[in-house]
């Protein structure tokens, strides 16, 4: 019985290190080979380690903390000094102003895209009850018949109100609209979520960031009234959602920072490509998708408009059977007209063309201004352009430099 007394009081202490050593966030195990009692412990896994860092990435997906409590965490774990702790704070709080915008646009394209596809289904429903009335009074008299005129009228006029406002909203193309904004937006949250992954960053950063948060804002307005974009403009343009004064960004590098002579002539001949072949192409459909739309926008209501004298008159002497006619056949086709704008969504598909040719400047601009800058140290690292620039176009970099060197008749994009 004595002789088991000690080996007890090894397994309570064994028992009690391990019990601690877990409120410590240490793992570990008693090794006891010869009444020996050893520990093993984890490096890193400590209340300053990894463990800590994964819970300050995995704050971007589930927002548990706070800008101040992220900071806190930060300078008490890793000890930053105060300059870099408030940029921190800062690119937190536009990442969750960004995260709010994607939320935001996305619940309002649901609605406009709700609005198209009720907003047709109403008025074509209209439409065809009121032609459906002109013909039962054309083939009917008394009382009867004069209520159906009259009630066809008023369906009529009704539905040429709806669709001038309908036209003139064009609630496809709003719909496009915020779904440019929600996958920009998405994009630019990526971006930031990055910055913060990396380090490195600087009030540079801060401002860069703040500069594209408020260009997508006025690219892409919420509002309606008074801040929406025109829908039938006199001249296309390609869309523009990024700030186009650029600020002189800091030196990140010493020496060459990736360029040289061939990789820029490579980047001049590819701007020249997509100027001459991916932008104007996009801006040439542009143009015909908006001739089409105005055309359809016009003529659907002066259908109806047309469709509801000829209701009014049903019945007269003077004008016979014309009258019917009339009343019947401008309504189908304004149905027609209708269906095909809003059903085939041409104001959607204007704005994806005038989007994709807004792509291609931007590439345009963001490239121009690299070559534009004489201090290497302060341009893109030209690798990483390339391979960017390669990405977005959907070529490889073996393709990107064929391009450059006999891209003549070829497009610079493979993706759209």
């Amino acid at each position: 019985m004595a002789a088991l007394k000690p080996t007890i009081l090894i397994l309570k202490s064994s028992f009690s290190s391990c019990k601690s050593s877990k409120q410590r966030g240490i793992v570990a195990a008693t090794i006891s080979p010869g009444n020996r009692v050893g520990k093993i412990s984890l490096p890193g896994m400590g209340a300053g380690g990894f463990v800590n860092k994964l819970e300050l990435h995995r704050f971007t997906d589930e927002k548990q903390l706070s800008p101040i409590k992220v900071i806190e965490k930060i300078k008490r774990n890793e000890g930053v000094n105060g300059g870099d702790t408030l940029i921190v704070a800062e690119l937190y709080s536009i990442l969750e102003a960004v995260a709010d915008r994607v939320e935001m646009h996305r619940n309002i394209c649901e609605q406009r895209s709700n609005w198209n596809s009720l907003l047709l289904t109403s008025i074509n429903g209209l439409i065809l009850a009121a032609a459906t009335m002109v013909g039962i009074a054309s083939i009917s008299g008394g009382a009867p018949a004069a209520a159906l005129k009259l009630s066809s009228t008023i369906l009529y006029v009704g539905a040429t109100g709806l669709l001038s406002i309908m036209n003139k909203i064009q609630p496809s193309q709003l719909a496009e609209e915020q779904r440019n904004a929600t996958r920009l937006f998405k994009q630019l949250q990526n971006q930031i979520t990055t910055v913060l992954s990396i380090g490195n960053f600087t009030s540079f950063d801060v401002k860069e960031l703040m500069e594209k948060v408020l260009a997508l804002d006025k690219a892409y307005p919420l509002p309606l009234l008074g801040a929406m974009l025109e829908k039938f403009p006199e001249n296309v343009e390609p869309a523009v959602w990024w700030s186009e004064c650029r600020r002189k960004q800091p030196k990140r590098c010493v020496g060459f920072n990736g360029w040289n002579l061939k990789l820029e002539e490579e980047m001049r001949e590819i701007v020249n490509i997509m100027e001459r072949k991916d932008k104007q192409d996009y801006l040439r459909l542009s143009e015909k998708t908006l001739k089409l739309n105005k055309f359809l926008a016009v003529a659907a209501p002066m259908l109806t408009g047309l469709a509801a004298v000829g209701s009014a008159l049903v019945g007269s002497p003077s004008h016979g059977c014309w009258a019917a006619v009339l009343g019947i056949s401008c309504g189908a086709l304004a149905s027609v007209m209708n269906t095909l704008e809003h059903g085939g969504q041409v104001g959607m598909v204007f704005e994806m063309y005038r989007s994709n040719a807004g792509f291609f400047k931007m590439m345009e601009d963001t490239i121009a201004w690299n070559l534009r800058e004489e201090d290497l140290e302060r341009r893109e690292n030209g690798e990483v352009l390339e391979m960017k620039v390669g990405l977005q176009l959907g070529r490889s970099l073996s393709q990107l430099r064929d391009l450059a060197t006999a891209g003549e008749d070829q497009f610079a994009s493979k993706l759209f």
